[in-house]
């Protein structure tokens, strides 16, 4: 079981600045998963008044990454989102719900869903799948990216 806490997972959030300008928040963080949430705003529509895919996508793999940090600690980057829209997203607020599947020790498998708080309900809008790597502090190359490739 992770050693971080919710409190963490603030910080790391409070860290992005993509996310500050989003004014997402995280809501869960623990062995069930992580709950992220995002105010739904005009300027987060596409032409027709729906959410951007892009800001669910986001918010998709945000969510993906927190709970694969929970699994394997916090050093780790999204290597890998899949997501499938359901239903276009109308209403109050975005909620994106992700739980690890399966890990290795340094590979989490990890599942999203995507919920739309409308008017006292809630309704599936996305899902999705992700992998999550965990990084190690590493030299940097020797050799320019373009030499070792032949390019």
């Amino acid at each position: 079981m992770s050693e971080l806490t919710i409190e963490d997972a603030h910080h790391a959030l409070e860290a992005q600045p993509f996310s500050v300008l989003l004014g997402t928040r995280i809501t869960r963080f623990d062995h069930l998963g992580t709950t992220l949430e995002l105010d739904i705003r005009p300027d987060l529509l596409q032409q027709n008044g729906y959410v951007h895919g892009g800001v669910q996508c986001y918010l998709a793999d945000n969510a993906l990454t927190f709970a694969g940090g929970y699994a394997l600690g916090p050093m780790v980057l999204t290597s890998g989102v899949n997501l499938t829209y359901l239903r276009p997203a109308t209403g109050e607020t975005l909620i994106a719900h992700a739980t690890v599947l399966d890990k290795t020790s340094s590979t989490a498998a990890a599942q999203v869903e995507i919920l739309v708080l409308h008017e006292d309900s809630e309704y599936r809008s996305a899902l999705g799948t992700g992998t999550i790597s965990a990084i190690r502090p590493q030299d940097p190359p020797t050799v320019p990216l373009a030499q070792s490739c032949g390019c």
